[in-house]
């Protein structure tokens, strides 16, 4: 579903990431471990089109992405979540999903300004495939909520559910249980997983060791801006090299 091949990112000069490639499976959930600064967040801002790479090439599905933009990403079925969670604060949870499918929007300026019935029909069905989507996270009851008076756990499965309302191949979660109780990460787990048996493929960046090595099938380990380690959750578990990296040599 997604190959990294040879990412090097240079900040002046600073060097976030170096040579680094990797590949996910379609149907797999991925996890990206390391340290604070291993550039994990900067390799999803890479593979996302919010960043543009010094060196190397990102595909998804063999195709090279490498300097496509976020918003022709989403309409190929690429979307992500964020640490810090972002909404439209002002705006309902309703409508944050509806957002969410800009991607099945056609409507023009003209038909939105004059209500054309084409144009009434088209938002019928955003808002009825929102509804899907809220009902799909366990959100539905807060639908007409506004954003920015959710608790700080639902503001993460809203930015989930926007995100699902693309409809996409592939979604990237970074730090998706940041902030959030050992309910509220059971909760997630399980939503993650009803996520993959739909058919969509997940990466995911999280500092959560407990629910990385309970949901993914693969993890890789990035350190100082490289790969360190890539296998199974037990692999990455009794990797010399990972321990080392996490809690220092003995």
């Amino acid at each position: 579903m997604l190959r990294i091949d040879g990412i090097t990112k240079i900040f002046g000069g600073l060097t976030a990431l170096e040579d680094v490639s990797l590949f996910v499976n379609k149907g797999s959930i991925t996890g990206v471990i390391g340290p604070n600064g291993a550039g994990k967040t900067t390799l999803f801002n890479i593979v996302t089109g919010l960043y543009t790479q010094t060196s190397g090439d990102v595909y998804l599905e063999e195709k090279n992405i490498s300097l496509y933009a976020p918003e022709v990403l989403a309409g190929l079925g690429l979307v992500r979540t964020f640490q810090n969670v972002e909404l439209f604060g002002q705006m309902t949870v309703l409508e944050n999903v509806m957002v969410g499918l800009h991607t099945k929007s056609k409507s023009g300026i003209i038909s939105c300004s004059f209500k054309l019935p084409g144009q009434i029909k088209e938002e019928r069905y955003i808002k009825e495939k929102a509804l899907h989507w809220l009902e799909y996270t366990g959100m539905a009851d807060a639908a007409e909520i506004k954003a920015n008076n959710l608790p700080f756990g639902k503001g993460r499965l809203l930015e989930i559910s926007r995100a699902l309302a693309v409809e996409p191949k592939l979604i990237l979660m970074d730090e998706p249980a940041a902030g959030l109780n050992s309910r509220e990460t059971s909760a997630l787990a399980n939503l993650i997983r009803k996520i993959r048996e739909s058919g969509i493929t997940i990466v995911l960046v999280e500092h959560d060791m407990e629910l990385v090595m309970d949901i993914c099938d693969s993890i890789v380990v990035l350190n100082l801006g490289k790969k360190l380690a890539e296998g199974t959750p037990r692999e990455i578990q009794e990797n010399p090299a990972v321990i080392s990296a996490y809690l220092g040599e003995s």
